[in-house]
């Protein structure tokens, strides 16, 4: 587009006028008048200047109908590539969390030519849309509309030693940035441990000196998986706040046991965010004398913090186990949804002779009661010394047909596997025979081979299978909370799955394992990563409302791509409600099918 003046009886008329091709012959259109030369000098010193001069920014942000019109799809370059527009609205939460202003501010005093924020945001938004390796992280930097550059592979991982050193800057960092935005809740906090594998063959060791002392702990150590991996492990505690936000988290080497990693991360986090009373909710396998009397200690005092535990029901002790089974004081209600439409099963339908024979859909009940009791918990002081404590607990079972039926139909795989190892032994090994073994007598195992000992009376534990039956269907949970109802409480400790949620998007989506790297450095920057890319996807599902799924929006992100075609101009070929929602929340226009490369490179800048 350019200024061009037209010869007229009246005068020198000014238009905007634009040139293009037709047949090999170049022809003008003039689009726009602006006026006439003389009329304009009596409003501007230089009209003809001034009006080029808004040509010129017209020429970098429009697309005329003329240029569309004369686009040939067919004649797109093939050696242009399709650039991700997506990550424009997880760059504008990272630049809200202030971490560009904050690794700005560390670079300052850094004697380093790469750019550390450049290489950080790169790897969080890479692990978002694109998960993968350092090494391919680095060489797909490329997928992005605006360019990362200025650095190389090596530079990554050496950027990962500093990364390291800023986690607990971080972790604080976010959650000032988030605490009044979003106005995060931490009356309730959630609490789990999941682990992460390796490939590798061998455990880390630990850093000792000449007497034995570990001076440094390192991570990679085979430890319970619940795949049952032979490869090493990593433990992550993660504390979720009640919005569903991640808060803080800690790592831990794969042989360590979950139990003792609460109390470090709850007393950390608290002190650091400045934190009040809270209650944290955990499963089962966080449920030991300690982390009780650690939260609420004999339950006497207001101020202390409180836990929501769930119960092992076959494990607990025999008053337990009579109380739940004892069917007084149980109350049978029927359960609805937040919109009060009834909740619905499928419930496992049985003939007389006890065979299954399908599934009833059926309205769920909560079949509940519960108790204070003063529960007796034997502590440990001073790290030798074991001490009795009286507590008082509010303790809540439930029944649930579901959960029975899961149980019976989970048990009754193992009892099969169970009887054919016991009709053909030669066919399993200790591998094989895992989870079926705890149902039959006398089984043994060759220390070198793993194969089922020969000359074995292998029969069913009948007895184990009985004791295991009275149980199906029930679930306790237990509570510092004496005032709590047992809808309340069932309803907090059911939130518990949503950091289940989390941990499986992290393996999932954000496809967090295997781990590639190896030094402890280098895989704590890793899962720092990681954990700046989950917060930043659930802050993103909290402006929606939690209208899509982490995976809907990952993939709607992916799917926006611009694609060069011709005279500065690209292409936007998809569109979709979440990708609008966004331009709607962050008031940013990606809309149009035809964009300049300026526009788009304006509207990344205009934040």
């Amino acid at each position: 587009m350019f200024v061009k003046q037209n010869k007229s009886h009246k005068g020198i008329l000014l238009t905007y006028t634009i040139g293009y091709r037709e047949n090999g012959k170049v022809k003008h259109k003039n689009i726009e008048t602006i006026g006439y030369l003389d009329d304009l000098k009596k409003i501007y010193d230089d009209p003809i200047a001034h009006f080029k001069s808004l040509a010129k920014e017209k020429n970098n942000d429009e697309i005329n109908e003329i240029t569309i019109k004369n686009i040939n799809s067919a004649l797109i370059d093939s050696n242009y590539s399709s650039k991700n527009l997506g990550y424009i609205f997880l760059k504008k939460i990272y630049e809200e969390l202030g971490l560009k202003k904050y690794f700005n501010s560390k670079q300052k005093n850094l004697k380093i030519t790469y750019d550390l924020n450049q290489i950080f945001s790169l790897l969080v938004f890479s692990r978002i849309l694109y998960p993968g390796s350092k090494k391919e992280t680095f060489e797909g930097r490329s997928n992005f509309f605006e360019t990362f550059e200025n650095f190389e592979l090596e530079d990554v991982y050496r950027s990962l030693d500093y990364f390291n050193s800023y986690k607990e800057d971080i972790e604080t960092l976010l959650w000032d940035s988030t605490k009044d935005a979003y106005n995060r809740d931490t009356s309730h906090t959630y609490y789990d441990c999941t682990n992460y594998y390796f490939e590798i063959n061998y455990n880390d060791e630990d850093l000792v000196d000449e007497e034995g002392n570990i001076l440094k702990k390192n991570y990679r150590k085979r430890g319970p998986e619940k795949n049952h991996r032979p490869d090493p492990i990593i433990e992550m505690g993660l504390l979720m706040d009640s919005n569903d936000i991640p808060l803080a988290y800690d790592l831990f080497p794969g042989n360590e046991s979950e139990k003792l990693s609460l109390r470090p991360i709850h007393t950390r986090t608290k002190s650091k965010f400045n934190l009040g009373r809270t209650i944290v909710v955990a499963d089962r396998g966080l449920n030991t004398s300690d982390n009780i009397f650690y939260l609420a200690g004999k339950n006497d005092k207001e101020n202390l913090d409180g836990y929501i535990y769930g119960q092992s029901v076959r494990g607990a002790d025999r008053e337990f186990k009579e109380w739940i089974l004892n069917q007084e004081g149980y109350v049978n209600e029927p359960i609805y949804k937040d919109d009060g439409k009834p909740e619905m099963f499928r419930q496992m339908i049985f003939n007389k002779e006890g065979r299954f024979t399908g599934y009833e859909k059926r309205q769920e009940f909560f079949k509940h009661k519960s108790r204070i009791y003063p529960k007796e918990i034997t502590i440990k002081r001073d790290g030798k010394r074991k001490v009795k404590v009286r507590t008082d607990q509010k303790q809540m079972v439930y029944f649930s047909q579901k959960y029975a039926d899961k149980q019976k139909r989970d048990r009754d795989q193992m009892i099969e596997r169970a009887k054919d190892i016991i009709a053909n032994p030669k066919k399993y090994d200790k591998i094989t025979a895992k989870g079926a073994k705890s149902y039959i007598n006398n089984i043994k195992f060759v220390k070198d081979t793993g194969e089922i000992a020969e000359g074995l009376d292998l029969s069913l534990k009948l007895d184990k299978i009985a004791e295991e039956e009275k149980y199906d269907g029930y679930y306790s949970i237990v509570t510092s909370e004496l005032k709590m109802n047992d809808y309340e409480l069932r309803k907090k400790y059911r939130g518990l799955s949503r950091i289940e949620d989390t941990f499986k998007i992290t393996k999932t989506d954000l496809e967090s394992r295997p781990i590639y790297v190896w030094t402890k450095e280098h895989i704590e920057s890793h899962f720092l990563t990681c954990f700046v890319a989950l917060v930043i996807l659930r802050l993103l599902e909290q402006k929606t409302n939690k209208k899509y799924s982490i995976a809907e929006m990952i993939e709607s992100m992916k799917k926006f791509v611009s694609t060069p075609l011709d005279h500065d101009i690209n292409i936007q070929t998809y569109i979709d409600t979440i990708l609008l929602d966004f331009q709607n929340i962050f008031n940013i226009d990606l809309s149009k099918k035809y964009l300049t490369i300026s526009k788009i490179n304006k509207i990344f800048k205009n934040f």
